[in-house]
């Protein structure tokens, strides 16, 4: 058993508190798991104006170093769901009271802020941690700092860091004057403009140890076409990065204690999940007929996911050419793909529906009412729907690339393609419907199968541990 530690855990979003993506899940569940193994884990992110609840303001104010000298900043304290794992909120009306979490001209400034204002909170509160762990470029100035100025800091030299990379693609570019904000000073990295700083290459080129969020994804990026223009840099850093396969909250992802499903099912009980396949056509006005294969993606509207090749695989489905098929897909996005299923729907209506919204009711019947879950990505860091999809015995069809090719076993959880072409596509999807038509015991296996495997946040918390082991046993050889 690993000696317990104090972590510091830096995110710009935690779920339930906030969330855009993956990233909150991870945040919102990995330090649980972590308790669970007996480390004192004390979580921070910013206060958003969007958050509610019931939120205990910590006394008194901190004062924020900064290049333009020591700024305020007010902090309150509530805890995870189910936990006693601490998260304090990071409270500045200029930079957090806003309609979003990210998407300003100051992004980086907001979270530069933020990291010296969650490790002046440590201070103020009298914890230090054993080591810092950042997640994604919002919380790599904590990185930054810490192997910059904060090497000659009394209260934070030597401290270990890890950097975990949710999406390589976001990298917090920003003119080289936040380095002053920040109060850290470096030499330009290759990966910079002359005038330029890239926190998710700062993040990567400073911190002890660095992974990602599946074994895949790891070997993707320290190539020219997975690199996003940092291949190098990981392939510089390769021994000291790892591919930490992210779980899902089955606390909170489980089917047999969903009150948004009709009906509570399991692996031993899955003609249980005819009810919310029912309830979902009825609620949307589709033909309630639970032999008519319903096909559901739950998905963010961007072009990593794949919408690229989605529209004419969508519109070869509801044109009949594959047999009589009903879809239904939820998310929010980009206009143009919004555009594109809105078109889909309307012309299809009688078989489909786009549910433009964040909706978190709809999303937990699709898991649990669809018969296949589409997930066409482009790439993936890890994707979370699929490890939901398979809890709730809807069957993954997904390309297999990132983590979905370490989740996803062809014939064996669901069915998956490589390149990334709608014919490739549109082929997987008939292979799985041709199993569902002609073969429910095999069916019935793929999704007992998908159901039964273990996608809990228990080995990968013990994967961070040594993670973090790894991160303090090279900090100490550190001169």
């Amino acid at each position: 058993m690993p000696s317990p530690r104090k972590i510091l855990l830096l995110s710009a979003e935690v779920a339930p508190f906030a969330k855009t993506g993956g990233l909150a899940d991870v945040a919102g569940a990995l330090p649980k798991a972590l308790a669970a193994h007996g480390h004192d884990v004390r979580v921070v992110m910013p206060a958003y104006a969007s958050i509610k609840g019931e939120l205990s303001a910590l006394p008194g104010a901190l004062a924020v170093p900064t290049g333009a000298g020591p700024l305020p900043a007010g902090a309150f304290v509530t805890e995870l769901p189910g936990s006693r794992v601490p998260v304090y909120l990071i409270a500045e009306r200029n930079l957090f009271d806003r309609p979003q979490i990210y998407g300003y001209d100051d992004d980086p400034y907001r979270f530069a802020f933020f990291s010296k204002a969650a490790l002046a909170l440590c201070e103020a509160i009298g914890w230090k941690p054993d080591l810092v762990h950042a997640h994604d470029w919002h919380a790599a100035p904590a990185i930054t700092w810490l192997a910059t100025a904060g090497a000659h800091d009394g209260a934070w030299a030597e401290t270990p860091t890890a950097f975990t990379i949710h999406n390589l693609a976001h990298q917090g570019r920003s003119a080289r004057t936040v380095m002053g904000y920040l109060g850290a000073a470096a030499p330009t990295l290759l990966e910079e403009g002359p005038l330029e700083v890239n926190f998710m290459a700062r993040g990567i080129y400073h911190a002890t140890m660095v992974n990602t969020v599946s074994p895949t994804y790891a070997r993707e990026i320290v190539t020219a076409a997975g690199g996003s223009g940092l291949d190098r840099l990981l392939a510089h850093r390769r021994r000291d990065l790892r591919g930490i396969l992210n779980g899902i909250d089955d606390a909170v992802w489980d089917p047999a204690t969903d009150a948004h499903l009709a009906a509570p099912f399991g692996a031993d009980r899955i003609e249980a999940r005819g009810a919310t396949k029912r309830a979902l056509q009825e609620k949307l006005g589709l033909a309630v007929d639970e032999k008519i294969p319903l096909v559901g993606m739950v998905t963010r509207l961007d072009a990593q996911k794949g919408l690229e090749i989605t529209g004419h695989v969508l519109h070869l489905l509801m044109s009949g050419a594959a047999g009589d098929v009903q879809c239904v897909v939820l998310g929010t996005g980009a206009a143009p793909y919004e555009d594109m299923l809105r078109h889909l729907a309307s012309y299809h209506r009688g078989k489909m529906r786009a549910v433009l919204a964040f909706a978190s009711d709809v999303a937990s019947m699709i898991y649990g009412g669809s018969d296949l879950f589409l997930m066409p990505s482009l790439f993936e860091p890890c994707g979370l729907s699929q490890l939901i999809a398979m809890r709730y015995g809807s069957v993954p069809v997904v390309r297999a690339t990132g983590g979905l090719a370490d989740t996803v076993r062809e014939g064996e959880t669901g069915f998956t393609f490589v390149p990334f072409a709608a014919p490739a596509f549109w082929t997987a999807i008939q292979r799985a419907l041709f199993v569902l038509k002609t073969d429910r015991a095999r069916w019935r296996r793929i999704q007992e199968n998908g159901m039964r495997a273990d996608h809990g946040w228990g080995s990968a918390a013990r994967e961070y541990e040594r993670l973090y082991d790894d991160a303090v046993s090279r900090a100490a050889r550190v001169p």
